[in-house]
């Protein structure tokens, strides 16, 4: 069974005295559903969960009053093995997009505050079938991505008083041990051929076939190629599918990764597909990385308009557009040419996606100059370099030497942690996590 973090997190929702209801986000198969229901079966006497996409007929239960004992009186009637009491019951409306009605009750259940509520959906960031109420300024909200690579390394079985102390060494910028250096770097190459959805870690741990690893991923893909079919406008469909299918080839086997509309039809302007692009950053699918014009707080307000690069939000989706064998060049560390470049430039996205970050990249057309990715925390901007392997980091010195209200910068590369005497600190790339 794998850990997640978001438990936690959930613990700590429970126990605040004044609790909204709660809706976990995400895109689908990252495990929304299993974290939730492990939350209720360990921390209530009675979990009740209704999904929308399973059990349509359950929407009855919400299309007349809202009134909140009126719903519980008819859960009842339909669960009767249920007796459902305020702080012992945990309800969890799951696929709630199906059902825009229930959307519109977690008003009301936020306001009666007797009841434990949980709401969870794959498509929750764009306006498919969104109530006319929809409850604004009455919920809480959780976002659950695919796993990191620490809850990786839990499900390979490493303790987290060993994982915790890897971020110890990344704190106090000390080397790691070159025996656990060589242990990391090897369960991070095979994170990065798994990615962290659910399902294909799941399975590779159940049978150490990465072929079987491989079809859980693929299908995956397919499921995601559905959903942009399923809830997709009739004029976003194709293009939104076309954009996402893209995302391999506009990052692989190039230098400049910068999104390139040609590449989806020849010819073709922007506008056409901006809207597509969005969508798809909305429902969780891809996420996107804008180029700046300058290393400087806030880096929104350097943005350069329709330059960015687009990422899939987990690494299973990434490897499942390209064939099986650079599954095995990633575990073995034989990739090479401009593949390389461009997926670990991924591997570092998704660490970053993961903790939180909003991406963005330093790419000066004139002099070439560019850094991989620049990430900002409390007014702080950080630039990150990438390489796969350990290069020097010229753009991150001119970067860091230009800019001296910056106070971190980072190499991340097939090395260990040292410090440069411009002060730009080297970490391996399993510690991007800790960025």
């Amino acid at each position: 069974m794998l850990e997640r973090k978001i438990q936690a997190q959930l613990v700590g929702w429970k126990a605040a005295p004044k609790k909204k209801c709660l809706v976990v986000q995400g895109a689908r198969q990252v495990g929304k559903t299993f974290a939730v229901e492990q939350f209720g079966k360990e921390h209530y006497l009675e979990l009740l969960t209704i999904n929308f996409k399973e059990t349509p007929n359950e929407a009855a239960v919400f299309q007349g009053s809202l009134s909140v004992d009126t719903m519980v009186t008819s859960l009842r009637f339909r669960h009767p093995e249920l007796v459902i009491t305020p702080g012992r019951t945990l309800l969890f409306f799951d696929e709630i997009q199906e059902c825009p009605e229930a959307i519109t009750s977690l008003k009301f259940w936020t306001n009666d505050g007797r009841y434990d509520v949980i709401a969870s959906g794959s498509m929750l960031g764009i306006d498919y079938q969104r109530p006319s109420s929809y409850p604004v300024g009455y919920l809480d909200y959780l976002t659950l991505k695919g796993l990191d690579f620490e809850e990786f390394l839990w499900a390979q079985g490493l303790s987290k008083d060993l994982t915790a102390s890897i971020e110890l060494y990344f704190r106090n910028r000390e080397p790691v041990p070159s025996a656990v250096h060589d242990q990391l770097a090897m369960h991070y190459r095979l994170f990065c051929a798994l990615g962290g959805m659910p399902e294909v870690v799941q399975t590779y741990e159940d049978t150490k076939d990465m072929r079987a690893a491989d079809a859980i991923q693929r299908a995956l893909l397919q499921g995601y190629l559905y959903d942009i079919a399923h809830y997709a406008t009739a004029q976003e469909k194709i293009k939104a599918e076309r954009c996402f299918l893209s995302i391999a080839g506009q990052l692989l086997g190039k230098e400049n990764h910068k999104f390139q509309y040609k590449l989806l039809e020849k010819g073709c302007k922007a506008a056409k597909y901006y809207s597509s692009i969005d969508w798809l950053t909305r429902a969780d699918i891809a996420t996107a990385s804008t180029n700046v014009t300058a290393a400087a707080f806030d880096l929104v307000d350097y943005e350069v308009e329709g330059n960015f690069r687009l990422y899939c939000t987990d690494l299973s989706l990434l490897l499942a557009m390209r064939d099986f064998g650079i599954k095995q060049a990633i575990v073995e560390g034989t990739l090479s040419g401009n593949t390389k470049g461009g997926l670990y430039e991924s591997f570092i996205a998704d660490a970053l996606h993961k903790s939180g970050h909003v991406l963005h990249f330093y790419r000066n057309e004139s002099t070439k100059r560019e850094v991989d990715f620049l990430v900002q925390r409390e007014g702080r901007i950080i630039p990150i370099e990438v390489k796969a392997g350990r290069a020097a980091a010229n753009s991150l010195s001119r970067i860091v030497s230009n800019n001296p209200e910056i106070d971190a910068a980072y190499k991340i590369a097939n090395a260990n942690v040292g410090i440069s005497e411009d002060g730009v600190v080297t970490i391996p790339h399993y510690m991007a996590m800790y960025v």
